[in-house]
């Protein structure tokens, strides 16, 4: 998966903008009809399970919000730009506002305000998703008798993830500390010594995209993750 030249301002914004769509919108639907906060990767971005009756889903693919209603032959898909997160809200059916009493909001909700997303950007996190989800999964066939969780879409840092034998693999766009997306292994803190340096943040280790080129890439890095912290 080769990288081209990044815009980290135009990363920043756009993956600003994808994650209050996330926390106020996607999160925010799911939580007021089950409680539950958790998303999903899909075609295009991420996703929510189906909730309510009748089922619903509400997506991110691209710069546009996806909702589908029904089951089997009986779906309804309705496609909507994404430009504010008033009118996101309202396409999916809510009041904008994500679940604060579930955990410290990592975005504002501004309703009105522009999402400033940039349709090829929000793609190539979207093929990122897809690399990291796909790794995940493999990764999660491998180290079965770890015991590892599902891979969830975490709306409060918008990083796909699992967790096994206490150690966290995931995919991150990108944050205030690594500005690009980016993999990562979480030990249980502090990390232990490790001779050549593999642990490279306070959190454990990580790895740009820009030196991940595929899946066999991303799961090597999980496994010598795994490798340095069960050692």
């Amino acid at each position: 998966m080769t990288q081209p030249n990044t815009d980290v301002d135009l990363l920043a914004t756009t993956r600003a903008a994808l994650h209050a769509v996330a926390e106020h919108v996607l999160a925010a639907a799911r939580y007021q009809a089950t409680g539950r906060i958790g998303l999903a990767v899909s075609p295009g971005g991420f996703t929510t399970a189906p909730f309510g009756d009748p089922a619903r889903e509400v997506a991110v693919d691209g710069d546009d919000l996806v909702v589908r209603t029904g089951v089997d032959d009986e779906v309804q898909v309705v496609r909507a730009p994404l430009r504010t997160l008033r009118d996101a809200a309202e396409h999916a059916g809510i009041a904008p506002g994500g679940p604060a009493e579930v955990y410290s909001l990592s975005t504002p909700c501004e309703p009105d305000a522009p999402l400033a997303i940039d349709s090829d950007t929000a793609q190539r996190l979207a093929d990122w998703y897809a690399l990291g989800d796909e790794a995940l999964q493999a990764w999660r066939r491998e180290i079965a008798a770890d015991d590892p969780s599902g891979s969830t879409l975490w709306p409060e840092h918008l990083d796909v993830a699992i967790r096994a034998a206490g150690v966290n693999y995931g995919a991150s766009p990108g944050d205030e500390y690594v500005p690009v997306p980016y993999l990562y292994v979480g030990p249980p803190l502090p990390p232990p010594p490790a001779a050549n340096g593999f642990w490279n943040v306070s959190f454990g280790a990580y790895r740009t995209w820009d030196e991940i080129q595929s899946v066999t890439d991303a799961v090597d890095f999980f496994r010598a993750g795994r490798d340095h912290a069960l050692s």
